[in-house]
Formats: C-alpha cells, sequence, structure tokens
C-alpha cells in the first residue's frame, strides 16, 4: 500500500512543481515538456535517476522526467550494441510502445467522446 501512496506522492510533487514553473515564468507548455523530458535524460545520463525510479516507483517512471530517462536508456543499451548509429534508434526502440500505446488510446477515445474543435 505505502507504494502507491508514494508513487502518488511523488508524482504530485514534480506535477506541482511543474505548474508552479508554468504559472511563475513565461515560458510556454511546449518547453516544459522539452526541459522535463532533457531533464530526465541528463539525470539519467549521470545516474541521479535511477536511484529515484528504483525508490519512488511510477511517481517517478510515469511523468515526462520518467520518459527521458527511458530515452537515455534506449540510447545508451543502442549505443552500446550498434555503435554511433545506436545514437539515432535507441530512443525509438525504448519508447515505442509507450508511444504507440498513447496514440492507440487517444484515436479509441476520440472515436468514444466525438471530439470538436474549438473556434
Amino acid at each position: 500500500m505505502m507504494d502507491y501512496v508514494l508513487a502518488f506522492v511523488v508524482g504530485g510533487v514534480i506535477c506541482a512543481l511543474t505548474q508552479i514553473l508554468m504559472e511563475k515564468t513565461k515560458m510556454l507548455p511546449g518547453r516544459i515538456m522539452v526541459l522535463l523530458v532533457c531533464t530526465g535524460c541528463v539525470l539519467g545520463a549521470i545516474g541521479l535517476y535511477q536511484p529515484f525510479v528504483d525508490w519512488a516507483g511510477a511517481g517517478a517512471s510515469v511523468p515526462l522526467l520518467g520518459f527521458g530517462n527511458v530515452l537515455w536508456k534506449g540510447m545508451k543499451e543502442a549505443i552500446d550494441r550498434d555503435g554511433f548509429l545506436g545514437l539515432f534508434m535507441g530512443g525509438f526502440e525504448a519508447c515505442a510502445v509507450g508511444v504507440s500505446a498513447a496514440l492507440i488510446f487517444a484515436y479509441i477515445a476520440a472515436w468514444i467522446f466525438k471530439p470538436k474543435m474549438r473556434k
């Protein structure tokens, strides 16, 4: 039970800090998303993010910081396996399932809820 609580609290803190960043700066949401993914990559590269994921579980692996860490791990494995070419393939291999699931579920939700464009 405590794993769920910890994941909820850590994920909530990450989201709250991101919300504060959105409201206190003039950064656009897209730039903040890129900043979060890049921060996850950098923290993964210097070895700080994996211990955080081991401690916080889904609270650290689900937000965009976790996505950046997954990209980093995929690139690292592909570079070790394929050399320089792995730099371009690794991120796609590591996150393909998650991105595909997001696209499929979004498509299904669009079928069910009949979205309309805002004017």
